[in-house]
C-alpha cells in the first residue's frame, strides 16, 4: 500500500508493523536532494509522525551532515545526556553508547529537559549484520492504550527522575553539563529546574520533576512524552540491575524514574509500559544509506539489541520549549 499525499506531494509506503518508507533517487547527491524535497518529507513527517527514507546512499559524517542541516530549522548542542556520544561537527553525533545486546526501549528524546528536540534525525553508514533497527511507536496510540487510571495518575503528579552521576557508568557531569566547574553546574541546574545535591566523594545527585503527558505544540494531540520505562532500574537487565543497586546502592543508581510524588514504580508498571510500547512497535531493519525523520514529540523510538558494527548518526534538531506543550505539572525540581 502507497500513499502520496497532496501535501507533501511524495509517494510514502505505508505497510503495517512498518514505519512509513519514502524511495528516493538522489542522482544530485544527497544534500542536494534534501533541499529540494525539504518542504515535501518535513510535510510527511507532520502527517504520518516519521519517515523512512531509503536510496540516498549516505556514506560519511560529513555528507550526513550536510543533508541534516538542508533538513533542520537548527541543529541543537545536547545536554543532559544520560550516556556518552561522539561528536562529528556541530550538532551531528554518533549514536548513543549503550551496550550492543541490552535494548534501548521506547523513549522520547531528552523528554526530561525543559528544551527538547522537535525532530530527529538518524542516519544509517554501516548496518548491524543481525537487529539494531531504530523502532518507532506512535505516543498518542500509546496514549490511548494505556489504562487511563495509570495514565491519569502521572498526568496529575508527572514522572521524578533521579540521576547520580559518576565517571565510571552513565555520562559524567562534564559530558552530561559540558563544564565540570561546579558553579556553571549548579546554575544550569537552577535554571532548569533541577534540585542538585554534592556528594562527599564529589559525585552529583539531581532529581527533576516533569510532565508525562504534553500536547503536541502544532496539532494538539496529546501524547504519552517521557523517559519513564526506558529509565527506570525495572527495564535493565536483572543481572545489570543487581550489579548496580550492589554497587550504588537504591539511592545511588546512574539513574531512575519514580512517580511525580517520589514513590517508587513497580516492576508491574514497567512492565506494563514496555507490552504497550510493543503491541503499537512499527520497525524496519536498517540498510547503508537509510535517513529517518522523527517527530519526537509525537513519536517515540528504541534502539534494538544487535550484532556486527553498526554506525548510526544522529542529530537533535527544531528545539521546542515544554512551556509550549501545554505540561499538565507545574515543572519543578523534584
Amino acid at each position: 500500500m502507497s500513499s502520496t499525499s497532496t501535501a507533501s506531494m511524495v509517494d510514502v509506503e505505508l505497510q503495517p508493523g512498518r514505519p512509513p518508507l519514502l524511495r528516493a533517487e538522489a542522482t544530485g547527491g544527497a544534500a542536494g536532494w534534501a533541499a529540494a524535497h525539504r518542504d515535501a518529507l518535513r510535510t510527511a513527517v507532520a502527517e504520518h509522525g516519521c519517515v523512512l527514507v531509503r536510496g540516498l546512499g549516505l556514506r560519511d559524517a560529513a555528507e550526513t551532515g550536510a543533508v541534516f542541516s538542508k533538513l533542520a530549522t537548527g541543529l541543537m548542542t545536547e545536554k543532559e545526556v544520560f550516556a556518552p556520544r561522539r561528536t562529528y561537527s556541530d550538532g551531528v553525533y554518533s549514536s548513543t553508547k549503550w551496550p550492543p545486546n541490552q535494548p534501548m526501549c521506547m523513549h522520547h528524546e531528552l523528554s526530561y529537559t525543559l528544551e527538547f528536540p522537535g525532530l530527529m534525525m538518524f542516519a544509517c553508514l554501516s548496518a548491524p549484520t543481525d537487529g539494531g533497527a531504530t523502532a518507532v511507536a506512535d505516543a498518542p496510540t500509546v496514549l490511548d492504550a494505556l489504562p487511563a487510571e495509570l495514565t491519569q495518575r502521572f498526568e496529575r503528579e508527572g514522572w521524578l527522575l533521579t540521576r547520580s552521576y559518576n565517571d565510571e557508568i552513565g555520562a559524567s557531569v562534564a559530558e552530561a553539563f559540558g563544564t565540570e566547574d561546579r558553579a556553571a553546574v549548579e546554575n544550569y541546574c537552577r535554571a532548569n529546574a533541577i534540585a542538585f545535591e554534592w556528594q562527599p566523594d564529589g559525585g552529583l545527585r539531581t532529581r527533576q520533576r516533569r510532565s508525562a503527558v504534553v500536547s503536541h505544540p502544532v496539532t494538539g494531540r496529546r501524547c504519552w512524552f517521557n523517559q519513564i520505562a526506558f529509565l527506570n532500574e525495572w527495564t535493565m537487565a536483572p543481572e545489570v540491575r543487581e550489579y548496580l543497586m550492589d554497587l550504588y546502592g537504591a539511592d545511588g543508581l546512574p539513574f531512575n524514574t519514580r512517580f511525580g510524588n517520589g514513590d517508587p514504580i513497580g516492576e508491574d508498571v514497567v512492565e506494563q509500559l514496555n507490552s504497550v510500547y510493543e503491541a503499537h512497535t512499527a520497525r524496519e531493519p536498517w540498510q547503508a544509506g537509510d535517513l529517518m525523520l522523527v517527530d519526537n514529540i509525537r513519536t517515540a523510538h528504541s534502539r534494538e539489541p544487535f550484532e556486527g558494527p553498526r554506525e548510526v548518526l544522529v542529530a537533535l534538531a527544531d528545539p521546542v520549549r515544554l512551556t509550549d506543550c501545554s505540561p499538565t505539572v507545574e515543572v519543578t525540581a523534584s
